[in-house]
C-alpha cells in the first residue's frame, strides 16, 4: 500500500465494527480501493488518565528483558509497532502463516481519530464508553484485512457469511503450584466459573451451557455441542456477520440468550445462502461452523499454544516477582503452615527460567483470549475454487471459507497482578455459589402446593451476596 495519511474528512467512511479491550475495529464503507475489504484497528485509552503515549518506551525495563530474545521488539518505539512485530515474531511462528494477518500500519491525524471517537460513540455499548475511548495521541493505525467478506466476492454481490468466536481456555490446568483450596480448577473449565463472577456483577443475566471443552476436544460431536451452546446464548462470544455487516449477537457488550424472535429473524437471513426448508436453515448452518472447525484442525494449534501454561497464575506470580526483583506478595499473604517448599523453591530458580515461565503465560494469555473468523461464501460451479472447501450435506452445498485469527494482542507484564487477583475472585465466588447450592438444597422443604422456588432463590441471593461481598460492580 503507497503511503497514505487518514484525515479528519477520511473518518465517515469508516463505521464502528466493535471492539475489545485495548482497541476498537472500523470497517471501510468507501470506494477508495486500498481500503475496500479492510478494517481499521485504532487503540484505545484508559479515561482514569492510566493510558497517554510515552514514545521511545513502548516495553518496560522488565518487559524489555522478559522479551530480549527478539531485538526487533525490544526497540519498539511505539505500541502499534511492537503490537505488529508480537504477531509476526511471536504469535505467527506457533501459529502458522495461513490464519494469521499481521497488517499494515497507517498514518493518522489527531483530527481524523477526534472525528472517528465522536462518530462511534453513540454504537458502543455505555460500560465502554465509561471506561475507555480513542487514543487521540496515537500517531498510526493498523489496517487489516476484513475477514468477514470475500473482497473479489463483495465486490460482485456474492453472499458471504462470517462467524466470530471467541473459544477462551480450552483446557483444565494441571499446575502442581493450585493450592489445595483451588482445586476446583482441576476439574471446573475457568468459562464456567467466570460465569458466576459476570453473574454477580450483572455483567450478564444467566449462565451460558457452552464448554471450551467441547470446541476444543477434537471431535465433531463435541464441536458440534459447543456451537449450538454458543449460538443458544452468545454473550460477547459468538457473532455473525453477513456481507460485514453484523446479523446475530451484539456489537459492543453482546446479548445474552436467543429468543425466539431473533431465532426467526436469523433463520430468515440465512435464506440466500443455506438452501434449506424453513426452520432448517439455523441447524444446517450451526452444522456447517461445527465441521468446518472440526475439518481446519486450526484450534489444535490454538490449543498447544494455550498450554504454554504449565505454571498457572498461581506458579507463574512467583516468577513474575522474581523478574522486577520485588518481595513477593503472594508469599507474603500465605500463612507459614501453607507457604511450602513448593512455593518457596520457585524464588531459588534462575533468572532464565523465571522469564521463560513468565513469557510462556503471557503468550499462553494471548490464545485464550483471542478470537476465531470463520468465513464461508457457496461454491460456484464452474469456478476455481481459491480458498479451501467444505460441504454441508444436509443442504448438498459446498462453500469456500477461511479461518483467521484475530486479536493477538501483546500482554502486558504488569497484568500478571491482576491476572493473579481476577483468578482468586473468580474461584472465591465460583466456590461460595456451590456451598450456597448445597445449602440451599438443604434448607429447602417443598410445601403442599409446590411454591418452593420463591423460597430457594430467595436464600440463594441473601446467602450468595455475603459470600461475595465487594465483588459486585467490578467488571473484567
Amino acid at each position: 500500500m503507497e503511503k497514505v495519511i487518514l484525515e479528519e474528512k477520511d473518518a465517515v467512511d469508516w463505521i464502528y465494527r466493535g471492539e475489545g479491550a485495548a482497541n476498537l475495529i472500523l470497517a471501510y464503507t468507501g470506494s477508495s480501493p486500498a481500503f475496500i475489504g479492510k478494517v481499521l484497528r485504532i487503540q484505545k485509552s484508559q479515561r482514569n488518565g492510566n493510558s497517554g503515549v510515552k514514545e521511545g518506551r513502548a516495553l518496560t525495563t522488565h518487559e524489555r528483558l522478559l522479551w530480549r530474545e527478539n531485538k526487533e521488539l525490544t526497540a519498539s518505539s511505539n505500541r502499534e509497532i511492537l503490537e505488529q512485530l508480537y504477531v509476526k515474531h511471536v504469535m505467527i511462528p506457533m501459529l502458522g502463516p495461513k490464519h494469521v494477518d499481521v497488517g499494515i500500519r497507517v498514518l493518522v491525524t489527531k483530527e481524523f481519530l477526534k472525528s472517528v471517537e465522536k462518530n462511534v460513540t453513540c454504537h458502543r455499548h455505555a460500560w465502554r464508553v465509561h471506561s475507555s475511548q480513542v487514543d487521540v495521541n496515537r500517531d498510526s493505525v493498523l489496517i487489516l484485512s476484513d475477514h468477514s467478506i470475500f473482497p473479489d466476492g463483495n465486490l460482485k454481490g456474492e453472499p458471504c457469511i462470517t462467524v466470530e468466536i471467541k473459544p477462551k481456555c480450552g483446557f483444565l490446568p494441571f499446575s502442581r503450584f493450585i493450592t489445595e483450596e483451588n482445586a476446583v480448577k482441576r476439574n471446573v473449565v475457568r468459562f464456567r466459573m467466570h460465569q458466576a463472577l459476570k453473574l454477580h456483577n450483572q455483567e450478564i443475566s444467566e449462565y451460558s451451557e457452552y464448554n471450551p471443552l467441547d470446541l476444543f476436544s477434537g471431535s465433531r460431536e463435541g464441536i458440534q455441542k459447543a456451537i449450538e451452546a454458543l449460538y443458544a446464548t452468545p454473550q460477547n462470544n459468538f457473532r455473525v456477520f453477513l456481507n460485514g455487516s453484523i446479523v446475530f449477537g451484539g456489537l459492543g457488550g453482546g446479548t445474552n440468550s436467543t429468543t425466539v424472535q431473533v431465532g426467526e429473524a436469523f433463520e430468515d437471513i440465512l435464506k440466500n445462502v443455506i438452501q434449506a426448508d424453513n426452520g432448517q436453515r439455523t441447524t444446517s448452518f450451526l452444522q456447517l461452523v461445527a465441521e468446518t472447525i472440526y475439518i481446519s484442525g486450526a484450534l489444535e494449534q490454538l490449543l498447544e499454544v494455550q498450554k504454554l501454561d504449565t505454571y498457572d497464575i498461581e506458579g507463574a506470580i512467583h516468577a513474575y516477582y522474581n523478574i522486577i526483583s520485588q518481595p513477593c506478595m503472594v508469599c507474603r499473604e500465605l500463612c507459614k503452615d501453607k507457604l511450602s517448599c513448593r512455593y518457596t523453591s520457585l524464588h531459588s530458580i534462575p533468572l532464565d527460567q523465571s522469564l521463560k515461565i513468565v513469557k510462556d503465560y503471557l503468550i499462553a494469555a494471548t490464545a485464550k483470549d483471542c478470537s476465531l473468523m470463520i468465513s464461508f461464501r457457496p461454491k460456484e460451479d464452474g469456478r476455481l475454487p481459491s480458498h479451501n472447501t467444505v460441504y454441508l450435506g444436509s443442504t448438498n452445498q459446498a462453500f469456500e471459507y477461511k479461518v483467521y485469527f484475530i486479536d493477538l494482542d501483546l500482554k502486558p507484564l504488569k497484568k500478571m497482578e491482576a491476572y493473579y487477583e481476577l483468578d482468586k475472585k473468580i474461584v472465591s465466588c465460583y466456590s461460595q455459589m456451590v456451598k450456597t447450592e448445597h445449602e440451599t438444597d438443604k434448607a429447602v422443604t417443598i410445601n403442599s402446593n409446590g411454591s418452593v422456588r420463591d423460597q430457594r432463590y430467595a436464600l440463594e441471593d441473601s446467602l450468595f451476596t455475603e459470600g461475595c461481598t465487594g465483588l459486585r460492580g467490578r467488571a473484567f
